[in-house]
């Protein structure tokens, strides 16, 4: 889903390899929707000349698949909706930038693209894409980079004068889809009239545009409660919203990722919804790390937020469409919660799970 009005402007996604699997996590959030960007074509080469909502979602989005980047901009030039922007789409474990890619982002740089990326490997340093971005007049972006000091803030307490109901999206695991849950949550409850903000907390959610945002794998650790508080309490000062939906990190249990504690402790949440990946048994990138059990994920969240987890939200990754509504009922049976998938169902069982809790501000 894109937007009519834009931040920045037209953008080509690089995600070679990587497309419709966990680690093109980037480019699936940037083709589904963003505001940040007009998203005119997806790199990999393993699905050149196709469509890349029907890869990602078997749903047309209009947004073609090109084999390189040379391809991509020469598209884009033909259409006249010439691309300003080449997004690097990948989130590899790490935040490495492949080899192999070095060479594309270069020819980027080389046709008068501007470089975003949301990498740990920060392409700014590189010192020939530096030399080539200088020659340009062009700029490259590292989004993950971490904030001076001066502008980072401390926890303060002030959270607690939020008036919002504050709910976050958390999940089983990493790369589960709370981001894309996450927006679907937002913008079902704006298009039923209730006012709602995201926080987002990671790179691919500032590059969709997201007003108030961190980067929380960036930050040092010091800083990170207070960065939640300051987004959360800015989104409360300026705009007063029904809704606070704040995107989840990592995992609570998750051995390389763990994320949600922070995010518990200093946003504060009203309530808690729980991202799941029904077909999991292993935590994702690492083979011999067992998923723990939905059923005790849960206990460990409301144990430690004395909140209630009030739904799960399933991602149907392993499962035929077909399949989706028995495994919603069998984590229904489980849990005694309601389950539903955002992304074949919408948000509207979501929304009636919140129901009881949802009020409006103006």
């Amino acid at each position: 889903m894109s937007n009519s009005t834009v931040l920045d402007g037209n953008a080509i996604v690089y995600c070679e390899g990587a497309f419709n699997t966990p680690n093109g996590k980037t480019a699936h959030g940037l083709v589904r929707f963003t505001h940040r960007y007009r998203v005119l074509a997806v790199v990999d080469s393993r699905y050149a000349g196709q469509d890349s909502g029907q890869v990602l979602d078997n749903r047309p989005n209009g947004i073609p698949v090109f084999a390189d980047v040379a391809a991509a901009i020469q598209a884009a030039r033909q259409q006249g909706t010439p691309a300003q922007y080449l997004v690097v789409g990948l989130a590899p474990d790490g935040g490495r930038l492949p080899a192999s890619a070095r060479a594309q982002l270069r020819i980027g740089l080389e046709q008068g693209l501007h470089l975003d990326s949301g990498l740990h490997d920060f392409l700014s340093d590189d010192p020939q894409l530096a030399a080539l971005a200088r020659e340009k007049g062009l700029r490259i972006r590292d989004v993950r980079k971490t904030p001076d000091r001066s502008a980072l803030h401390s926890f303060s307490g002030e959270i607690e004068q939020v008036g919002s109901l504050t709910i976050a999206l958390l999940g089983t695991d990493s790369a589960v889809g709370k981001r894309t849950t996450a927006w679907k949550l937002v913008h079902g409850l704006q298009a039923a009239g209730y006012s709602a903000e995201m926080i987002g907390t990671g790179q691919t959610a500032w590059m969709q545009g997201a007003r108030y945002s961190l980067i929380l794998d960036s930050l040092i650790n010091d800083f990170v409660a207070g960065e939640i508080e300051h987004a959360v309490c800015s989104a409360w000062r300026e705009r007063k919203p029904d809704v606070i939906v704040i995107e989840g990190q990592g995992s609570l249990m998750n051995p390389a990722y763990p994320g949600g504690l922070e995010i518990i402790a200093a946003g504060r949440p009203d309530l808690l919804i729980l991202q799941h990946a029904p077909t999991r048994v292993e935590y994702d990138g690492f083979p011999g790390y067992a998923m723990h059990p939905l059923p005790l994920q849960i206990q460990a969240l409301e144990l430690l937020s004395n909140k209630p987890v009030v739904a799960v939200t399933v991602n149907h990754e392993g499962l035929q469409e077909a399949e989706v509504p028995a495994a919603c009922r069998e984590i229904e049976r489980q849990t005694g919660l309601p389950a539903t998938d955002v992304l074949l169902e919408g948000a509207g069982k979501l929304l009636e799970a919140l129901r009881p809790h949802l009020t409006r501000k103006n």
